[in-house]
């Protein structure tokens, strides 16, 4: 695994919780019935964004978004390159995903292979009357046409350029980072 090094910091706490604010408008203004709404956030970082997109809801509208959790990891493609044994954790859609509107959310959108996985492993859970993506970052070099309906920010990189979001749940910190991979 190659080293980074820090490039610069794309977005604070302030920044991440006002971008959240804005993407729970586009939500609310962009869905006609709020009562089939539901997200579900890709393990690891998608889970924090949805759950905190559902609380800034309830806030403004006064009702629960119920909240799942996806694990793709036996539906990646590059199953053989990450590990001889995945590491499985559950998925936990308390919910029936049948007839909902899902809006799939994860931290950061670069090549769509993660999304195509989270598809694949959504679509086993039932079929959806739609499903939308929501990502915090959109940072380009799509390698399959896939596309978020809501982006808190566009960042053009390169391709040795990576994107870092650090959410208090799990990482202990709070802001979105550009590093950029030094090779060592």
């Amino acid at each position: 695994m190659s080293a980074t090094r820090e490039k610069s910091q794309l977005m604070s706490a302030s920044e991440i919780d006002r971008t959240l604010v804005r993407l729970a408008h586009e939500i609310l203004e962009r869905t006609s019935n709020l009562d089939e709404l539901a997200f579900i956030g890709i393990r690891r970082r998608g889970v924090p964004l949805a759950q905190r997109l559902a609380k800034k809801i309830e806030d403004l509208e006064r009702r629960k978004v119920p909240v799942g959790i996806l694990d793709i990891n036996l539906y990646r493609d590059d199953l053989s390159t990450v590990s001889l044994q995945p590491v499985l954790n559950a998925t936990d859609i308390p919910f029936e995903v049948t007839g909902k509107d899902i809006i799939l959310m994860d931290d950061v959108l670069y090549t769509g292979r993660t999304i195509r996985a989270a598809l694949d492993a959504l679509f086993d859970q039932g079929r959806a009357a739609r499903v939308q993506l929501l990502v915090l970052i959109d940072r380009g070099h799509r390698e399959i046409p896939i596309e978020a309906q809501f982006t808190g920010r566009m960042v053009q990189t390169t391709a040795n350029e990576i994107i870092e979001v650090k959410f208090q749940e799990i990482d202990g910190m709070e802001k979105v980072l550009l590093v950029e991979k030094t090779g060592e």
